[in-house]
Parts: C-alpha cells; structure tokens; sequence
C-alpha cells in the first residue's frame, strides 16, 4: 500500500482554517524503505525525467524528523476533519501538552484511502500535528 503524506500551511495563518482550503500549500511525500539511498534515488529521477520526458527537479531526497506528535484516525469526508482536529486538540491539552504547529512543524495528513474508489464516509485519512 502507497502511503501519501502532506504537510501543509498556510500563509500567514497560525493553525489550519479548514474553512478556506484554496489557501492551503502543501508539500507531497512519499515514504521510501530505509534500504534506498541517494543514489539510488538520483538513478530512479534521472531515469524517469529520461523516460517521461518531464522535469522532476524539484523532487527531493530528504529525512525528516517530526518530533513529538499527536495523531488520529479519521474517517469520513475531508470535509469533517475539523472535529477530529478539536478532538486531537483536547486530547493534547488534557495531556498536558500543546499544538505546536509552526512554520518548521506543519500539519501532517497521511491517506490511506483512494478517494477515487472508496465511498466518502470510509476514506482513511490520519492526521498529524506536532506538540510541545
């Protein structure tokens, strides 16, 4: 299974307004097996920039270190992220702890789903946000 990671902000806008997603900037990732290295990576973009005939330089190898984080579930519409987000929220501060979404720890969503093949009220969507 192909897991799709964003991270995404919005400019100008301490945490996510869900309410105005034609702000959103998003950053598209893909999870790689620990056994790919750079090179492997390089041979694989110069490879497809060769077979496609299409400009892939802005795709980068990168790791990335989230930090602590609390996470969730969702399922169901996009749309309805929100509730799960307040949910999150509680949860941290019941916990102890805060959002810390900046513009270095972004909010996370990984899908799980096709939205193209899944009904609406089953997509698999978790959600991510950083805490401090």
């Amino acid at each position: 299974m192909l897991c799709l990671l964003l991270r995404g902000w919005q400019a100008g806008i301490e945490c996510v307004n869900y309410a105005n997603k034609d702000t959103f900037n998003w950053i598209s990732v893909i999870r790689l097996p620990d056994f790919i290295t750079e090179k492997d990576f390089e041979w694989a973009i110069a490879t497809a920039t060769k077979k496609k005939k299409e400009d892939f330089s802005n795709v980068e190898f990168f790791s990335y270190d989230e930090g602590l984080c609390v996470q969730c579930m969702h399922i169901g519409s996009y749309d309805d992220e929100p509730a799960t987000v307040l949910q999150m929220e509680k949860f941290a501060i019941e916990n102890g702890y805060s959002i810390d979404i900046t513009s270095e720890r972004l909010h996370h969503e990984i899908y799980l789903s096709d939205p193209r093949k899944a009904d609406i009220s089953k997509i698999k969507t978790v959600i991510r946000h950083p805490i401090k």
